[in-house]
């Protein structure tokens, strides 16, 4: 395994692809240090203590605790995020759009440029909704006043369009998908914390007698998810594909089987993104004095926090809705039932054209829904392990779960990182950024990492 892991090193391109990887990623750590100008740190810090179940915890894992510290990163990617989803949304139900898109590389061109336009209007106003509450909350700010918002304004705009620009330079000129691997960054980044607090829990029995019990289970159970989470996303649904023989000349070609891999979980960990950053980003004006004196506003702010029923409701209901939306866009059983058509392939049994388009969206429809269960399952886990599921807030038969245990209702006050929405993002970006690495690998006839790659022998002499 040091061979083929040295192999990366040895091959120019791919050095220097994985260091400026690193490079960019120093620096986005770097600049997640950089307070914005004005804050007070310490009251912003006791305030985000008892919020890690809450909206702004939610926000904070993604940003890697840039909104914690109130850095000039503080938003994080959820804008470009959001931004994206509503471009690829357009695509799908505004024809004009979809035309352009169509257009090839310089359709994808102009979508890109407006996805950038439109991350910067939503980052500024996140950013005004951001300066607000600080101004709003007493303590928070040093020099409250128009100033103070301005230039956090512009502090957390430009730092937004920074982030993008760097998520942007690593998936064109470094390995793996830039933005996630910034996701990937900020919480892995977070780690240290997460041990360092559950040690603390160790040292003060925070559970009673059974606390050493209890910190076991969780790391069996930690590591029961990752082991879940690397079975789930390499697991694959294969439709066996036969080529037709042809003659060409004098010979006769074709006539080879082989397969159509359909992963179960296609969309890997963006659907989780997509509906956190979309439940996210109306929370944000949730602390505002005017939601929070509102009588019709406040009801409904407080049944969206994460860990009530109406929000884990809707964010199940998103996790599905994205896994097929995701699906839609990347596989398109018309084009592949047509490059069948078009190479002389076939699926046994199954009749070109219509028909086997209908047959692999059959089986797509039903393994994206056991991905999708996949999902919720897995970001359910976190919510337990924090704050638990408000079921007694439930509207008219809320008193009938006030007997559930104190853990199913309140959680168990476990640190978020030991979630599984953070190990999801965390197994499947290294997963994917080591499945490009090992691509590379193997392309320039050297040894991939796992014995499934290694059809191609290394190289013995450099």
């Amino acid at each position: 395994m040091l061979e083929k892991f040295l192999n990366i090193f040895r091959i120019p391109d791919l050095r220097k692809r994985v260091f400026f990887t690193m490079g960019i990623l120093a620096v986005y750590r770097l600049g997640a240090w950089i307070p914005t100008p004005g804050v007070n740190a310490h009251q912003l810090e006791l305030l985000f203590s008892g919020q890690s179940g809450s909206a702004l915890g939610l926000m904070d894992l993604f940003t890697g605790g840039t909104l914690r510290r109130m850095t000039i990163f503080a938003l994080g990617i959820m804008p470009y995020i959001t931004a994206s989803i509503i471009f690829q949304l357009l695509t799908v139900v505004y024809e004009p759009l979809r035309r352009i898109e169509k257009e090839g590389e310089l359709g994808r061109r102009k979508i890109t440029q407006w996805t950038r336009y439109l991350t910067v209007i939503l980052g500024a106003l996140q950013s005004i909704g951001i300066a607000f509450m600080l101004t709003r909350s007493p303590g928070l700010v040093l020099n409250p006043g128009i100033g103070f918002d301005l230039m956090t304004v512009l502090t957390l705009t430009t730092g937004t369009a920074f982030i993008m620009w760097l998520g942007e330079q690593i998936t064109d000129r470094g390995i793996g998908n830039g933005m996630s691997l910034l996701i990937f960054a900020g919480i892995v980044a977070g780690l240290p914390r997460g041990v360092a607090e559950m040690y603390q829990k160790v040292q003060t029995d925070a559970w009673g007698s059974v606390t050493m019990l209890v910190v076991l289970l969780l790391l069996v159970g930690m590591v029961a998810v990752v082991a879940f989470i690397v079975f789930v996303e390499r697991a694959e649904r294969r439709i066996p594909i036969q080529s037709a023989r042809r003659i060409v000349g004098r010979r006769m070609m074709g006539g080879q089987s082989s397969h159509l891999p359909l992963k179960v979980n296609s969309g890997g960990v963006m659907p989780i993104i997509f509906a956190s950053s979309i439940l996210s980003a109306p929370l944000m004006f949730g602390t505002s004095e005017f939601v929070q004196n509102s009588k019709f506003l406040q009801p409904i702010m407080q049944a969206l926090q994460p860990g009530y029923p109406w929000y884990e409701l809707l964010n199940c209901l998103g996790i599905i809705f994205f896994a097929y939306f995701y699906v839609s866009i990347v596989m398109k059983p018309d084009d592949i039932a047509d490059n069948f058509r078009k190479s002389g392939s076939f699926i046994p049994g199954i009749r070109p054209g219509k028909r086997t388009s209908d047959f692999i969206n059959d089986i797509l429809t039903r393994i994206t829904l056991v991905g999708a269960l996949y999902l919720i399952l897995v970001s359910l886990v976190p919510t337990f392990l924090i704050s638990g599921i408000r079921f007694d807030k439930i509207w008219l038969i809320g008193r009938a779960f006030e007997n559930l245990p104190t853990w199913a209702i309140h959680g168990m006050g476990v640190n978020f990182y030991f979630g599984g929405t953070s190990l999801l993002i965390v197994v499947g970006v290294a997963m994917d950024t080591v499945n490009q690495i090992e691509s590379q690998l193997v392309m320039r006839h050297y040894d991939g990492f796992s014995p499934r790659s290694g059809r191609i022998r290394g190289r013995k002499t450099w």
